[in-house]
């Protein structure tokens, strides 16, 4: 499996999703800051890995801290928590593992400060693996959605790269590959910043799963033909009402899906899964670079001084997701209240 992201012993190691497809490389963090940057970056993204990566981060911060006592390193994590809380405001997973971490020190502060440093580092690595799991069983909920065989249409990168190992739009598809489905994947390039076609495609090409890029604009084209019987999405932030936000294009695909008839689901954890914010319109939305609009590869591709916008993200209102894939399982309108009981079995999991 993908490594994505683990800890280690010299700090935090990444895959460097910028150099995929063509280069293969790995880089290692050594301080919260150089995490902070690889988030921003994007040399990690993907919303469950953003939220490993920050408690990671919080812990190597945390490791390094010179504080003598609690109070200290209170003071140290409260600095290090806001650096990394301002990397990538739309992943709610980011807020998540920030909380997590934050409630797991206040559990052990009464420790000595050694012990409460490798308490963080341990909790670190049990988000990492509590993910892992996630992804599996989600995968196994949702491969019940997948064709038998057929078009299976996705957007953007909801793989391993995405989250700590396994996927969570391409963990559906994998687990429906490993029942024996005969899927064949359509992945949209996601423009501007070409996640389908540079990191999707790499990961299923090394799954051996049979894959197909397209550009954004062909898939209508492709559904009208009949190629796609199902689309399968990540998400970065679910509201409580059920709207999704996602990579920039969701939106469209989601449109597109209902005018011919096809199933839209959205494969997330319950992390993502935010019951404070009512709806869409509550979600903040990042603005990146308008370099990655007019440039591709380094060469200009648009005219000097023209205006460019670009989002991040966009939000797909929930009446267009026929149902949402979580570890606990399926989601279904109303989605008030399906989501609000399988955050509810969570949290009673987890208690």
């Amino acid at each position: 499996m993908i490594q994505t992201l683990e800890w280690t012993d010299h700090g935090v190691r990444f895959i460097d999703q910028t150099k995929l497809p063509t280069e293969e490389t790995y880089v290692v963090c050594t301080t919260h800051e150089q995490v902070a940057d690889a988030i921003r970056n994007m040399v990690v993204r993907g919303a469950p890995a953003i939220g490993v990566a920050a408690a990671m981060g919080i812990a190597l911060g945390a490791k390094n801290s010179r504080a003598e006592s609690a109070g200290e390193l209170k003071r140290d994590l409260d600095q290090i928590c806001d650096i990394l809380g301002k990397t990538r405001p739309t992943a709610v997973n980011l807020f998540w593992a920030i909380r997590r971490m934050r409630e797991k020190f206040e559990r052990v502060r009464i420790l000595p400060i050694a012990q409460i440093k490798q308490e963080l580092i341990e909790e670190s690595q049990r988000m990492h693996a509590e993910d892992i799991a996630a992804n599996r069983a989600m995968g196994g909920h949702g491969a019940t959605l997948m064709p038998s065989e057929g078009g299976v249409l996705t957007h953007c990168n909801a793989g391993a790269l995405a989250t700590a190992g396994y996927g969570t739009a391409l963990g559906v598809i994998r687990a429906a590959v490993e029942q024996g489905k005969k899927i064949h994947v359509y992945a949209d390039e996601t423009r501007p910043f070409l996640q389908g076609s540079r990191l999707t495609a790499w990961e299923l090409m090394k799954d051996g799963i049979p894959t197909t890029v397209i550009s954004d604009s062909m898939a209508g084209g492709m559904m009208k033909q009949g190629k796609i019987g199902a689309i399968v999405v990540g998400a970065d932030r679910i509201a409580a009402n059920g709207d999704v936000a996602n990579k920039i294009g969701t939106y469209t695909v989601a449109v597109l899906a209902k005018e011919h008839g096809i199933p839209f689901y959205v494969a997330a954890p319950i992390s993502t899964v935010d019951l404070a914010c009512s709806d869409g319109s509550k979600i903040p939305i990042e603005q990146r670079n308008a370099k990655e609009v007019t440039h591709i590869a380094g060469k200009q591709m648009v005219p000097d001084g023209v205006s460019v916008e670009n989002p991040a993200f966009d939000v797909t209102p929930a009446k267009y997701v026929t149902a949402i894939i979580t570890e606990r399982g399926i989601a279904r309108a109303p989605y008030a209240e399906s989501l609000l009981r399988l955050a509810s079995a969570e949290a009673k999991a987890g208690a």
